[in-house]
């Protein structure tokens, strides 16, 4: 069985913004799809089972979801690491108990210092400054956070953003070009090309119907790897769809041009890509 360490817990669609590069393609209208609490809590009991390090619980917003607390603790309670992707658009006193627990760490996404220009891309007019001011709530409460900036290009002041941040005290800041998936493709057919390369390398996401998928950007009916309502993750990862799936992709790597092995522009001097990605 390949190793898995870092497992995408994709617990809903439904978000309060319909930000307009989702890859996932989620907004007010979605749902939380066919997997119940109990199906959540199997598989996070199989990833503990089998060594898995890290779970992120992200959606569409995870907060959204009225498990992700007992979800949560339930990972917290089997030694994983816990990471919570959220929009922090909206943080109720019971999410700050819960943000602040021994072992959960945030990640959101941020894409301007102007509000006009973040709201036109997150679809909600405020959502800047409430995003802002519970990012900087985040940090004066010692709570372990990073933040992806998606550059959607036009203009977009992603540089500027990423100074913002930081001055709030953030210290795990990268930078990300749109990726061609979900809203972000336009219309466009996705492609292996919009993978990074390290999909399948000891990480798995898990979509709101069970789906695994090799990576959380891999949305496309192709690379769908089995389902945890119908086999287990041992099985999933020993199965020959895992190793087919990371078979295309390190052929579609190996035939790209050098500079377009990796997308993920750093806002740090060494350029790197991260596992947990940004929305």
């Amino acid at each position: 069985m390949s190793k898995l360490s870092f497992v995408w817990l994709e617990i809903t669609g439904k978000c309060q913004l319909k930000c307009a590069h989702c890859y996932a393609d989620s907004g007010p209208t979605g749902t939380r799809g066919t997997m119940t609490a109990a199906d959540w809590r199997r598989v996070i009991d199989q990833a503990a089972g089998i060594g898995v390090g890290v779970v992120q619980f992200n959606g569409g917003e995870p907060t959204l979801h009225p498990d992700l607390p007992a979800l949560v603790k339930h990972a917290l309670d089997h030694g994983l690491k816990v990471e919570i992707f959220s929009n922090l658009v909206q943080v109720t006193p019971a999410l700050w108990d819960l943000f602040s627990l021994p072992g959960v760490s945030l990640a959101t996404s941020y894409y301007s210092d102007d509000p006009g220009q973040h709201a036109a891309i997150t679809g909600r007019r405020g959502s800047h400054a409430r995003t802002r001011a519970n990012l900087a709530e985040v940090v004066r409460r010692g709570i372990p956070v990073r933040v992806g900036v998606v550059d959607l290009g036009d203009g977009q002041r992603w540089e500027q953003a990423v100074a913002e941040i930081k001055a709030l005290g953030v210290t795990e800041v990268g930078a990300d070009d749109m990726r061609g998936v979900g809203r972000g493709g336009r219309g466009a057919q996705p492609s292996l090309d919009q993978l990074c390369g390290n999909c399948a390398k000891e990480v798995l996401a898990i979509g709101p119907d069970g789906t695994a998928r090799p990576c959380v950007f891999a949305r496309w009916p192709e690379m769908a790897v089995g389902n945890v309502r119908e086999s287990s993750l041992v099985d999933i990862m020993a199965g020959s769809a895992v190793a087919e799936v990371r078979r295309q992709i390190a052929a579609n790597v190996r035939a790209r041009p050098r500079r377009a092995h990796g997308h993920r522009r750093s806002a740090e001097p060494q350029r790197r890509r991260d596992r947990k990605v940004s929305r």
